[in-house]
């Protein structure tokens, strides 16, 4: 099992920034492919970014793209996005997620909320 846990959600003005971690424990003898997803009020759960175990390959949907980056440091089995340029749409529950192949998303954060004010 791995456990993860999101920080760094708050509230921040548009055109602002923040930066979200995601931490991993448990069974992190190996590394996974890793990403976030959003879910605003009402809404389904999209996918925002994602990393693949080295770091190499990144993905994002086109509505973040040039804005936010997705990061990780598997020495500290930590995954990160940096938002920048932050928009009132981009208002959500953030979560992270792993997987054993990317794509299936095995393991689920429990969220951190982001709120970002016009």
């Amino acid at each position: 099992q791995v456990r993860l846990v999101e920080s760094g959600g708050g509230l921040v003005q548009a055109g602002g920034s923040l930066r979200l971690s995601c931490a991993a424990s448990g069974r992190t003898d190996k590394d996974y492919p890793m990403a976030w997803f959003r879910q605003a009020p009402g809404k389904e759960r999209n996918f925002v970014a994602g990393i693949s175990t080295n770091g190499v390959s990144t993905y994002y949907t086109d509505s973040v793209k040039g804005r936010f980056t997705v990061s990780r440091d598997n020495a500290e089995n930590t995954v990160y996005l940096q938002m920048n340029s932050l928009k009132p749409e981009d208002t959500a529950v953030y979560y992270c997620a792993a997987g054993r192949i990317y794509g299936t998303w095995d393991y689920w954060g429990q969220g951190t909320q982001v709120t970002v004010s016009s």
